[in-house]
């Protein structure tokens, strides 16, 4: 492979881990505040159409960007009310929402766009300067839109609050020991609140980068399974936000490996490459049970202990 090559690898890489990277970040600090929302997979595709038709009509990616977030956080607010206000199943919940971010985003698609399918030109690109002396690397950041690095402050931000500041700690104590916490007056079920709608905006962030960034459109269930993903990496992150930026890179390296297959005389149905990283993830789960059960564990942070427990609990 020549240099050329070598970039546009490195471009498909990155493409495809920020919308799973962008999903994690907001699923992690949902999890470590004990709400599991399996939900993720309509959030995205929300997220996604609402930002594609946004910017579509107004030519603005901001706009489109702070739309997606807004459409994902709105239909969050139903994860927020269901399974934390009211203690309905986490679980049950998710799952009427992938549903409905599902069934909602085809049918608007098919009102909309079915005829026509539009695509949108790619964002302006962001050049770092003293990046681009560097072989490979540096003419693969020069072609990333402004959401690329603000991905990467997001990811630095949430780790220093989640495990330097009061506020974080007090997140982490809603899913390690909510009893606690609200024994020295924490609020529990808003400090959950908060983590689901912030876990929504990011998911509706990762289906917008999916739409506009990576792939330039909407086409109706374009997730592929990215949401539930999303869950897997949060929960092998273990709270860890770079785990959880190293996971999503190592992804999209797989999704450029597969893609850059394509390309050559080696005969794989696509079918086998589509599925190869998400099988890599199931290898890394495996892995991470065995190592469990042969007492490696203790080494590794837990999952929070009131991970998808309603507080306070039933009767």
């Amino acid at each position: 492979m020549n240099e050329a090559m070598l970039t546009a690898f490195v471009v498909a890489a990155l493409a495809a881990a920020m919308p799973l990277l962008l999903t994690a970040i907001g699923e992690t600090v949902g999890e470590q505040s004990g709400v599991l929302n399996i939900g993720l997979e309509g959030l995205m595709l929300v997220g996604a159409y609402a930002s594609f038709a946004v910017t579509l009509a107004s030519g603005s990616f901001t706009l489109g960007f702070l739309c997606g977030a807004v459409a994902g956080a709105a239909l969050s607010s139903l994860m927020a009310l269901l399974a934390v206000r009211l203690r309905a199943s986490q679980i049950v919940v998710g799952i009427g929402l992938t549903l409905a971010g599902t069934g909602l985003t085809s049918m608007l698609y098919d009102a909309s766009y079915a005829d026509t399918r539009p695509h949108l030109p790619p964002p302006t690109p962001v050049p770092i300067g003293p990046l681009d002396a560097i072989p490979v690397l540096g003419p693969a950041l020069s072609t990333q839109p402004t959401a690329f690095y603000l991905t990467w402050v997001m990811l630095g931000f949430a780790s220093l609050w989640l495990h330097h500041t009061g506020p974080g700690l007090r997140l982490r104590a809603a899913g390690q020991r909510p009893e606690a916490l609200a024994a020295v007056g924490g609020r529990v079920l808003r400090l959950r609140v908060g983590a689901v709608l912030f876990g929504g905006a990011t998911a509706g962030l990762g289906g917008t980068y999916l739409a506009l960034v990576s792939a330039g459109t909407f086409t109706p269930g374009m997730t592929h399974g990215l949401g539930f993903l999303a869950i897997v990496v949060a929960m092998l992150g273990r709270g860890r936000m770079l785990a959880v930026g190293g996971i999503a890179l190592v992804y999209g390296i797989f999704v450029a490996i597969g893609t850059a297959l394509q390309l050559t005389t080696i005969e794989l149905s696509n079918d086998v490459i589509t599925m190869a990283p998400f099988v890599v993830v199931l290898i890394v789960l495996a892995a991470i049970g065995l190592k469990r059960t042969r007492g490696g564990q203790e080494a590794r942070p837990a999952l929070p202990p009131a991970l998808a427990t309603p507080y306070p609990p039933g009767d």
